[in-house]
């Protein structure tokens, strides 16, 4: 028997959800992990570093940001699993030499760092303050032609943080932003600051999917990650830069069901250290057609990643995002670069 969801506009579609399609779209919000995630487990997320960095945000933000990106040339030397990783990806991305690998992955850090810094230091300001950060918005104009609820992706690039507070106060909607939670619970004065309309769900909540199911029929936002699997059923493999790579098919799996689209948002660190926010054209998903939007959204996800190579921060092995470093790769990246 089909369960009916009702939107809660007047002009929100009917969408029906099968029981093994209800059982898909569970798996990949809360089903059982098959792969252990190593998202959360660097050296740098812990709270200890996040309290130094807030510090020194009473630091004029230029200063800071010169501290950052000094912090982040060094922070190779002492992160080798990481540096591993991202110059792996950098060079699937880039098709760099050794030496160019080496200071692209070094820019990497100090691009992270960057966006770290911002991050922790101007998490609490209000969506007012944040805006004089950005340097452009383009694509805005999508939001204006949908009726009803949204499901918006985005990724580990730049600062989606920034990125999110700034749609949810001009979108005037409620916006659920659904986190990990692997994720450490000492970070989340950091990371997850309810208000300014946005309000973080645990992904690990057992009633996750009907609560999303229910903000979409008021109309309300959801927002995703969509660029690190989940370890559960519900992951898909897509090509990812010449090689197959897992996805949540989760976020398309809710849009299908709710019958609203997903917008893919990304925030980049551009021209004079402000944030350029892009907001792609919406991705309808048709009934069977949660596969394809899901590689829609990987095609889109892979020009922005190779438009800014260095602001994709993702400190794992993304082609094999479960498995343990071995020993032996750990031991052989150990000795700092060049």
């Amino acid at each position: 028997m089909e369960e009916t969801i009702l939107g809660g506009m007047s002009e929100a579609p009917r969408a029906t959800i099968a029981p093994d399609e209800t059982n898909a779209m569970d798996a990949d919000v809360t089903g059982r992990v098959v792969g252990q995630p190593r998202w959360h487990g660097h050296p740098y997320n812990r709270a200890a570093l996040y309290r130094l960095v807030e510090m020194l945000s009473v630091l004029p933000r230029g200063l800071r940001l010169g501290l950052a990106r000094r912090v982040g040339q060094l922070a190779p030397r002492f992160l080798p699993v990481e540096r591993r990783a991202i110059r792996k990806a950098l060079g699937s991305i880039t098709g760099a030499s050794a030496g160019g690998l080496d200071e692209l992955t070094v820019t990497l850090f100090r691009d992270f760092a960057m966006c770290f810094a911002d991050l922790v230091s101007t998490n609490r300001q209000s969506a007012a303050r944040l805006s004089r950060l950005i340097g452009s918005v383009t694509g805005a104009e999508h939001f204006d032609t949908i009726r009803g609820g949204i499901v918006t992706v985005t990724a580990h690039v730049g600062n989606w943080e920034l990125a999110g507070r700034l749609l949810a106060s001009r979108l005037a909607r409620r916006t659920h932003v659904v986190v990990s939670s692997e994720e450490a619970p000492e970070l989340e004065r950091w990371v997850r600051r309810d208000g300014e309309g946005m309000r973080f769900v645990s992904r690990g909540h057992p009633s996750v999917g009907l609560e999303l199911m229910a903000a979409l029929r008021r109309g309300e936002v959801v927002a995703l990650q969509a660029d690190r699997a989940l370890g559960t059923g519900g992951d898909v493999w897509i090509p990812f830069f010449g090689a197959p790579a897992p996805f949540p098919l989760g976020p398309f799996l809710l849009a299908r069901a709710a019958g609203v689209p997903v917008v893919p948002a990304f925030c980049v660190l551009g021209a004079r250290y402000r944030y350029d926010v892009t907001i792609a054209t919406p991705i309808r998903v048709e009934r069977g057609e949660e596969a394809a939007a899901a590689h829609t959204w990987v095609a889109l996800l892979e020009r922005v990643v190779r438009d800014h190579p260095t602001q994709w921060f993702n400190f794992f092995d993304v082609w094999s995002p479960f498995a343990a470093p071995s020993a032996d790769a750990d031991a052989a990246t150990a000795a700092p670069p060049r």
